[in-house]
């Protein structure tokens, strides 16, 4: 049966961030993430895990600077010590919370560098933060993110994906397969998780097109959970969506995968 983790950045948005983790445990999620953890101590998230009973499942890598735009900051040369940085804070948070695996998000297309040039950065750092990180057991994972939500990414496709895993080479490099993302770029969403099978190690799901609840839109995610347990999937599944109303309000979806 698959594992669900909310998606505390977007999920039980009405309350502030801490009190979030009650929510989600009282709704019957085992598991949790989300973007950052930076604006809290880890030693108060660490408390609400243990408080609540929740697994931390995942969180990002400090991606720049969120405010002005930037989403993540691995492709881009010249920042290479920010990311450095980034990687050892992002480690201490991982240890702290007991988290095995974390996001490097790529960042944005810069036109005053070439792409040769910062597919080569983004390989560099990706390979720093795996060495860093394989030493505690911790994954780095990648994702493709669809160019209308973010237009200029750089990692757009699982195939770009699936190269870059060739170039980078770590054993401790997998994909963030979101199943948003990849029905809007992609599609074909059964061959792709059989194509890619042993390459990813998280699983995150919104409705296409309104990034809602899975029980809305295109996208039969019944069908695909049904697949997923036969085919012996054993990581977690990742709720980033954006609740309609009230998260609990929405939950039938969940509630459901469950039966």
């Amino acid at each position: 049966m698959a594992k669900f983790a909310a998606n505390l950045s977007v999920m039980f948005n009405d309350v502030p961030f801490t009190e979030r983790f009650a929510r989600a445990a009282n709704a019957g999620f085992k598991g949790v993430e989300y973007l950052f953890p930076y604006e809290e101590p880890e030693e108060k998230l660490a408390t609400l895990l243990k408080q609540y009973e929740l697994t931390q499942v995942l969180f990002n890598m400090p991606a720049g600077d969120w405010e002005s735009g930037e989403r993540g900051i691995a492709c881009l040369p010249g920042r290479e010590q920010v990311f450095v940085d980034g990687v050892h804070k992002a480690l201490a948070y991982a240890l702290a919370l007991d988290c095995k695996q974390v996001h490097a998000m790529a960042g944005k297309l810069d036109e005053q560098f070439t792409l040769e040039q910062q597919n080569e950065c983004y390989i560099k750092n990706i390979q720093y933060a795996a060495d860093v990180l394989a030493e505690y057991d911790i994954n780095v994972l990648i994702e493709p993110i669809n160019v209308r939500d973010m237009p200029g990414y750089f990692l757009t496709t699982q195939g770009q994906a699936e190269v870059l895993l060739k170039l980078i080479n770590r054993k401790n490099v997998f994909i963030q397969l979101d199943l948003y993302h990849c029905q809007i770029m992609e599609g074909d969403l059964l061959r792709t998780i059989e194509r890619l099978w042993g390459k990813f190690k998280h699983i995150q799901i919104a409705s296409v097109p309104e990034r809602s609840e899975p029980d809305n839109g295109e996208i039969n995610f019944f069908w695909l959970f049904s697949k997923l347990d036969k085919m012996g999937y054993e990581g977690w599944i990742g709720c980033e969506y954006n609740p309609i109303g009230h998260t609990e309000e929405g939950l039938g979806w969940f509630i459901k995968a469950q039966l």
